[in-house]
Parts: structure tokens; sequence; C-alpha cells
């Protein structure tokens, strides 16, 4: 498919899968509202970063929930100036990619395994009813490998879940009590390690270096991910420069390498230059019907 089309879908969508997939433009926003679930500061950047500045750019409202408060992921700070410093950085990282509201939930990071899924799905609901969005995004539940954080996974289930569940009048009464709504997302968009099945190719070749840039912020969580990198290579018997460059230095020759490396190879199996790639259902997985159902407004 020509990467000048616009969201035309010839397949019927079935649970999420279709039999070709699209590379797409983001159509105009026109104030509708993304609302991104993610479980700690820097996934929105690593996963998407490139897409949400195209979203911004198009004129998307983009709201991000960030689970957990990264109480853990720094090296040789206290938990309190962990909190406050990866809390300050994503504010950074966000505010390059153009997200226009950040709701911080501050559950303890690694620990969302240990807490009720239908409690975490309340509050995914709650947020759904609340922000109201045409698109729900968040970690693919069905990613075909390569996924072992456990907050990502409980994240994508209680959002997975949420999406049909914010509809039900019976769901949480005490959120209606309250003067909110039931309310029905159109689009679904999931990434992952991979994701379990692409249909959906953004080019971000225009919004690359923006997503580095933001990337870039996350000066407390990248020095905490080199220093791991560095304890591997080093048990295996490795010296890696690139890495100790990077922890001494400069990171950004290092994320520059990851990023630009990670958005290539995923935009040459496209024909493209760089990419980021979803899972992507729409209207349910129905939306074949629309056209020859419906009338859409103008």
């Amino acid at each position: 498919t020509s990467h000048q089309q616009l969201r035309s879908e010839p397949n019927v969508y079935i649970g999420g899968m279709s039999d070709s997939i699209q590379t797409i433009i983001i159509e105009p926003g026109l104030g509708r509202t993304i609302l991104l679930i993610v479980a700690h500061a820097d996934d929105p950047v690593l996963f998407l970063g490139g897409t949400i500045a195209l979203w911004a750019n198009a004129g998307w409202r983009v709201v991000c929930v960030r689970v957990t408060d990264d109480r853990w992921d720094s090296l040789a700070l206290s938990e309190a100036d962990t909190i406050a410093a990866n809390t300050a950085e994503f504010r950074a990282s966000s505010k390059i990619l153009g997200i226009d509201v950040i709701d911080d939930w501050h559950y303890a990071t690694d620990t969302l395994a240990d807490i009720s899924e239908v409690t975490l799905r309340d509050r995914c609901i709650r947020a759904v009813r609340t922000y109201r969005p045409y698109a729900l995004v968040t970690f693919d539940p069905y990613s075909l490998y390569g996924e072992d954080n456990q907050d990502h996974l409980m994240v994508a289930r209680a959002v997975d879940e949420s999406f049909w569940t914010s509809q039900f009048d019976k769901h949480h009464p005490e959120h209606l009590a309250e003067g909110l709504e039931p309310h029905g997302c159109f689009e679904r968009w999931y990434f992952g390690r991979p994701v379990g099945r692409v249909t959906d190719v953004i080019d971000i070749s225009a919004t690359l270096n923006r997503k580095i840039d933001a990337a870039l912020c996350h000066l407390t969580m990248l020095k905490n991910f080199v220093n791991q990198l560095r304890m591997q290579a080093h048990t295996g018997g490795w010296t890696v420069p690139i890495f100790d460059d990077a922890a001494a230095h400069d990171l950004r020759p290092l994320m520059e390498l990851f990023l630009t490396g990670q958005a290539s190879a995923t935009g040459q199996r496209h024909g493209l230059t760089a990419a980021e790639e979803f899972r992507v259902v729409r209207f349910g997985g129905l939306s074949g019907m629309l056209p020859n159902y419906g009338t859409k407004a103008d």
C-alpha cells in the first residue's frame, strides 16, 4: 500500500488482524483525543515516540497515563531522588513529543503483578470515561516474544479489557454517579516487542530526530540501562567501548545508534527509511461494515 494512502480499509479486521499491512499518514486530529496508557516514563518515546510527534503535529490531543513512578530505575540515587528525576525527565520528554496531558498514577514500579488486575482495570475504565478518546493506545497483550516486563503485561491486559468494559453501564456505576458516562473508543493501537501481528506502519522519518531528542531527556533511566549493558557484557567477558563512553561522557551516540537502527530496520521491512509498527483494531474489528451499512458525518 502506498505511504500516501489515508486510512483506507479494504479488509475486514478480525481480532486485530488483516490480510495486508497498510502504511498510513496520520490524519488531522481536529481536537480528538489519543489516550496512551503506559507503565514507565520512557515507554512512550522508545516504543512510539515518532508516531506521538506526528499525532501532535496533526492536531491530536495526546493524553498519557504513566501507571508507575519508576522509583527504582536509576543508578546510585535514593528512591526519592529517583522518583523526582524520572518524573521531571518524563515531563521534559513529553513536551518535546507534544503530549498535552500527563496523568501519573504513582504505583510502585516493577510491582504491578502484585496488584489486582480488576483494580487496575477500574483505573483504566475511569481514564477512558474521563478523557473519552477516539483511540486507546497501549502494549500489545499478544506480543509474539521478548516481553519480559510484568508491568507491561499487566497494563496491556487491564487496558485491553477496559476497552469494552468502559462501555457497560453496570461496570463501576460509581463512575456514573460522579457524572462520568460510558464511552466507546473507535480505535485501539497496540505496540510491543513486537506486536502480535502488524497491521499499520507509520513513516517516522520526519520525526526520528525529535524521538531521539526526547529519549535523551531520560538521563536517569538511560544511565541505569547502560550500566545493565556493561554488567552483562562484563559477565560474558566483553568490553564494549561505546557503552563505556556513554556511561562516562555522552549518551547521544549510543541512543542514535539504537533508535536509528531500530527505526531503519523496521522501515526496511516496508520500503521506508524509518518506521514504527502497530497492531490497530478499528470499530472492534468490524470496520469493513461501515462503508456498506453506515454513513459518516462530515
